[in-house]
């Protein structure tokens, strides 16, 4: 998909070389299609920052989802779990994990740009959602949990080779074990 290349390219032009360098001529060079072809899909810079922010929040939504769907009604703490394998699947992933990085660095500028991230945190980060199979048994420690692993996401995107594949299990068997308790 064009859109999903261009919104590739734009994340790796701000990883590459920071928010000065983020124009729709840097990223229309990195994605190698024209200007005209880019303001097709993202007419302005604005466009393409919301892209990248709703693209941030669509995909850990839909993971979330998916994870809530494998566990069976009734599992206690299954938000926290899934956001747990959620967040996981996102640090093992070669390209996403300085996906919302990105789209933090290029909204930061701009409060009405940053709004959508920042009520997906509040909703992410509140007590387990109405219509999930249970709740968390013990709030307080779910919490503990799901901010460890949103540390530990920010932690990543700015060094993603800190943590080895086998340091990430042991860190996410960790975080859900604590929701064993």
């Amino acid at each position: 998909m064009m859109k999903e290349a261009l919104l590739d390219a734009a994340e790796a032009v701000l990883s590459e070389q920071g928010t000065q360098a983020l124009t729709l001529t840097a990223v229309a060079d990195r994605a190698g299609v024209s200007k005209g072809g880019l303001l097709y899909h993202f007419p302005t810079k604005e466009a393409l920052v919301r892209a990248m922010v709703a693209r941030v929040i669509d995909e850990f939504d839909d993971l979330i989802a998916s994870y809530l769907g494998s566990y069976g009604d009734g599992v206690p703490g299954a938000y926290t779990r899934a956001y747990v394998e959620a967040t996981f699947e996102i640090l093992t992933g070669e390209a996403r994990a300085y996906r919302r990085w990105s789209a933090i660095t290029a909204a930061a500028a701009d409060p009405e740009q940053a709004e959508p991230l920042n009520e997906a945190m509040r909703r992410w980060h509140g007590r387990a959602p109405a219509g999930t199979p249970a709740d968390d048994p013990d709030p307080g420690i779910a919490t503990v949990v799901r901010l460890a692993a949103e540390g530990l996401w920010e932690v990543v995107s700015h060094d993603p080779g800190l943590y080895g594949p086998e340091q990430l299990e042991e860190l996410r068997q960790r975080l859900l074990g604590l929701l064993e308790r």
